[in-house]
């Protein structure tokens, strides 16, 4: 781990996360395939010992709501397109939305966890 003195502010390591890079370096990436974190391969830090676990599909699933949630009612409201074609075009920008957002706000929670020195094993 690298030392406080040269560690990233949290923003820094949280926006280099939403980017799917090493929240320490910003270069190696923390992700090995889609969403398995491994170690950096650029400067060495251990990631791959970070479990975020269940919080970045909550966080996912309630940005994804917030955004598709309300233009499937203006859309029902103003529109009033037959079921089938809402679901038809909800359905899909839903399931694209989400598997777009996951590795970006996992990476995100990863460069929170790694900056607070959590490892997700943790009790309370």
């Amino acid at each position: 781990m690298t030392p406080d003195a040269v560690r990233p502010a949290v923003g820094l390591a949280i926006l280099r996360g939403l980017a799917r890079r090493c929240p320490s370096c910003g270069v190696g990436h923390s992700f090995q395939g889609y969403l398995k974190v491994t170690d950096c391969p650029h400067c060495g830090e251990a990631l791959g010992h970070i479990r975020a676990d269940d919080f970045p599909p909550y966080l996912t699933i309630a940005i994804v709501g917030h955004m598709v949630v309300p233009l499937l009612l203006m859309t029902e409201r103003y529109l009033a397109p037959p079921t089938w074609m809402l679901l038809s075009f909800a359905v899909p920008v839903t399931l694209g939305l989400t598997l777009t957002l996951l590795p970006r706000v996992k990476g995100g929670i990863l460069g929170l966890m790694w900056h607070l020195g959590l490892k997700g094993d943790e009790t309370q």
